[in-house]
């Protein structure tokens, strides 16, 4: 049988690049020839993804918070991905940057819109109750949100606003700033104001990553790129919108959703319910209290005075 022309081409190519490596095309060929073929289940790992579930209360509902979970943080990953390539590009252009954070945009509005399943797709009683073996984990501990938020901004930005005037002089020591950055005081007991054991947990695994990651973004950030690219005199008005979209919707969008499952599954008259890792969640997640913003210089003052403030009134409490 005779062998196309392509196939020739393609052979002698193929040949071409193993050579240089110093490896033998035929071995390569008779691998090939053996090999099964792939399939859709055995490329995602899917019996492994489905198995990764493993409730703690047999309370059917419990399942639903696992996969919700699990989805996020690959969702996360997904981010950190995409803030990944934008740090390492040799050539940075406001059109790279703004392709990838318009990439993160769209892997945030479907968490935002897909944590109806949290705050609707529960039974409340079946929550309360597994929850409960929970103890002392928390969603505050996902590191990769963290990453997040290092990889968006200056750190200085994310500091507690009451602390940040002592860092103005030098807003690149990470890690004077890291004992002031603005989670820490939400996990605090709702009583005594010490420490969680889910906050200590937490910075026992992952303080040193968070630092390094932190001090290694100093220059690769979103905002020290957009400012860098701006010092270039490209056209930043595409760019500038993007990053105002992704700051609504890491910093009022996703943190209000969770505040409206709070709401629905924790705040009972005449006390509060504490969060499971007993975050002080009333004042941890709305984001007219942190007034936490990535990108405060692409924002007027009357826009940053109503921070998160419209959106609790239109969604949480309905007005």
């Amino acid at each position: 049988m005779e062998i196309a022309n392509d196939i020739q081409e393609r052979l002698q190519l193929l040949q071409e690049k193993y050579a240089v490596m110093g490896q033998d095309l035929r071995s390569y060929l008779d691998g090939l020839l053996h090999a099964d073929y792939l399939t859709y289940w055995d490329y995602i790992h899917l019996d492994t993804l489905l198995s990764l579930q493993s409730p703690r209360t047999s309370f059917p509902d419990e399942t639903i918070f696992i996969i919700y979970h699990q989805i996020t943080e690959l969702y996360f990953k997904l981010c950190l991905h995409e803030f990944e390539q934008i740090a390492n590009h040799p050539k940075l252009t406001t059109v790279f940057m703004n392709e990838r954070v318009s990439r993160i945009n769209r892997y945030f509005e479907n968490l935002t819109h897909s944590f109806l399943i949290m705050v609707d797709g529960m039974d409340k009683n079946q929550f309360l109750q597994y929850r409960m073996s929970l103890l002392p984990a928390s969603g505050f501990q996902s590191a990769q949100y963290r990453m997040i938020e290092i990889c968006s901004t200056d750190f200085f930005h994310l500091v507690d606003k009451d602390h940040r005037d002592k860092f103005l002089e030098n807003k690149n020591d990470i890690k004077s700033q890291f004992d002031y950055i603005y989670w820490k005081a939400g996990a605090t007991e709702l009583k005594s104001g010490k420490k969680t054991l889910t906050l200590e947990q937490f910075e026992k695994k992952y303080s040193k990553v968070l630092i390094e990651l932190s001090e290694k973004n100093i220059e690769t950030n979103l905002f020290a790129s957009y400012r860098r690219l701006a010092d270039k005199g490209e056209d930043m008005s595409a760019l500038k919108n993007t990053l105002r979209k992704l700051d609504v919707l890491v910093n009022i969008n996703w943190p209000l959703s969770h505040f409206k499952s709070a709401v629905r599954y924790l705040q009972k008259d005449p006390e509060d319910i504490k969060a499971t890792g007993g975050t002080n969640w009333q004042k941890y997640l709305p984001p007219r209290f942190q007034k936490r913003i990535f990108y405060p210089s692409l924002w007027t003052t009357e826009e940053i005075e109503m921070w998160g403030k419209g959106w609790v009134e239109t969604e949480v409490f309905d007005k």
